[in-house]
């Protein structure tokens, strides 16, 4: 399947299709936190993988989580910290995500949700270029896909303006392209 859109719906539908599934936080990612560090997380919807056992075990590591916070396509998406058990407000697209007043933060590993992936670390996000963009304005952060392994695809054609993972966690595999 060559097209885009025609992937997403496909790749959704099948990551909605399946139950909630753990996925294990390998050592790996855990020899790369440090206490301070920034790791954006994210609020899983519409059958994405959660990274919850990520972020708590960056908390257990003495690490500051954010949570990306959206207002419209035009702007781009900033991480603003967030206390763990604080609320969240509704955001667009179905978010849930700190107030606009929280504090911005620059991350050092950024949990990225997916659509789909390959073995390259090429992903498929859902669309609109916001982890792209935010990938380019952190080019340091340590960039981690977190998704099911029904996600992966055999090979996908990145645009000029992909930037892919270092690493993608599944329930079953630990990649590192």
């Amino acid at each position: 399947m060559t097209d885009k859109s025609a992937l997403r719906a496909s790749l959704r539908a099948a990551r909605e299709a399946r139950p909630p599934v753990d996925i294990p936080v390998p050592s790996a990612f855990l020899t790369r936190l440090k206490p301070g560090l920034t790791v954006a997380s994210y609020v899983p919807f519409g059958g994405e993988a959660d990274p919850s056992p990520f972020a708590r075990a960056a908390v257990d590591a003495g690490c500051v989580i954010a949570l990306p916070h959206v207002v419209r396509r035009s702007l781009p998406m900033r991480f603003l910290s967030w206390a763990t058990e604080a609320a969240l407000i509704a955001g667009p697209f179905g978010l849930h995500q700190p107030a606009a007043d929280a504090a911005e933060l620059e991350p050092d590993i950024i949990l990225t949700p997916l659509v789909g992936f390959d073995r390259s670390g090429n992903r498929i996000g859902q669309g609109a270029g916001y982890y792209d963009r935010a990938f380019l304005a952190h080019p340091n952060a340590w960039r981690v896909g977190v998704a099911l392994s029904l996600q992966e695809v055999d090979m996908l054609t990145p645009d000029p303006w992909d930037v892919p993972l270092h690493a993608i966690a599944t329930e079953s595999d630990w990649i590192t392209p």
